[in-house]
């Protein structure tokens, strides 16, 4: 029988509770030949927690020589159910962890290799804040989604020109 070898990209999402002993365990398992490229490890650590949960992982994998791409997912790790039952987020802890993302690859001399995000053109109230305004009694006003909640376009545009500012500051 042949050995059974994958050889596409993989994409591995990282909670706040990961160890960094577990982040490396997993580039040798997905990458031994450290194929620059190929593993992508996406960050979902809610905005109490990206401060202080990520910056170890960041420096065990860039001590270790692994080549990965690192992707922030601000939204998972921040949602929550409102005061009126939805399931939502808040914009302004999405660019929270955004923020902090950027600053921990900052100091860890790591680059921010990009952000994941949910969102739609349409004008749609599923995330609260931003220069929408969108406030918790808004939520059932047009309240689409199925699954998760997305940022409308207002919203997508405030977070867009934020990751600029970011990045123009690196």
């Amino acid at each position: 029988a042949l050995p059974i070898c994958v050889k596409n990209p993989i994409g591995v999402k990282l909670g706040p509770t990961v160890s960094p002993d577990d982040v490396l365990g997993l580039c040798e398992a997905l990458n031994p030949d450290r194929v620059p490229g190929r593993l992508t490890l996406i960050t979902r650590m809610g905005a109490t927690k990206v401060r202080t949960a990520l910056p170890p992982l960041l420096e065990a994998v860039r001590d270790s020589g692994h080549p990965v791409a690192w992707v922030c997912d601000p939204m998972h790790g921040n949602t929550f159910t409102s005061g009126s039952g939805r399931k939502t987020r808040d914009l302004d802890d999405v660019m929270d962890e955004v923020t902090g993302f950027f600053a921990a690859h900052a100091a860890a001399g790591t680059w921010p290799g990009g952000v994941h995000v949910e969102l739609t053109g349409d004008d749609v109230t599923e995330c609260l804040g931003g220069s929408a305004r969108i406030l918790d009694h808004h939520l059932d006003t047009r309240y689409e989604t199925i699954c998760d909640p997305r940022l409308n376009a207002r919203q997508g545009l405030d977070l867009a020109f934020r990751v600029s500012e970011l990045l123009s500051a690196r």
